[in-house]
């Protein structure tokens, strides 16, 4: 068998619906993870709720997605915003004490030690000699 008998014998309009096949069993895949998740991640429901949901979603799928996405559907936006929320809250908390803390072990920065030097030669506290001597010592 030759591959031109092949091409002729699975015509255009077939590989159409195969590839639509093939793309909503990608997409129902994606969105029976996407609900296994949710399921986990829920707070409100309690250990047997969680099991009902997991047994029903995996015994009966179409049903028990459809079912899902009806009973908790509005709620599941609701954590995804929430969980996004929380992610950019950490990773903002996160940023914020690496900027505020340097590599130094006191968890202040060189430029802080060195504007209060410079704060402290402007009042007169201390002298352009001593001022000099703190500034090498941050600095080294």
């Amino acid at each position: 068998m030759d591959t031109t008998s092949l091409a002729v014998d699975y015509p255009l309009l077939n590989i159409f619906w195969t590839m639509l096949e093939l793309f909503l069993w990608i997409l129902w895949f994606f969105l029976l993870f996407k609900i296994i998740t949710d399921i986990f991640r829920s707070h409100d429901l309690g250990g047997w709720g969680k099991a009902g949901w997991l047994v029903l979603v995996i015994l009966l799928p179409l049903i028990g997605v459809l079912v899902y996405l009806i009973a908790r559907g509005q709620s599941m936006t609701k954590r995804d915003i929430q969980q996004a929320q929380e992610s950019q809250a950490a990773f903002k908390a996160y940023i914020r004490d690496a900027a505020a803390s340097g590599p130094e072990a006191g968890g202040r920065s060189h430029v802080d030690d060195l504007a209060k030097l410079a704060d402290l030669k402007e009042k007169g506290a201390i002298s352009d000699e001593e001022y000099q001597k703190a500034k090498e010592k941050i600095l080294a």
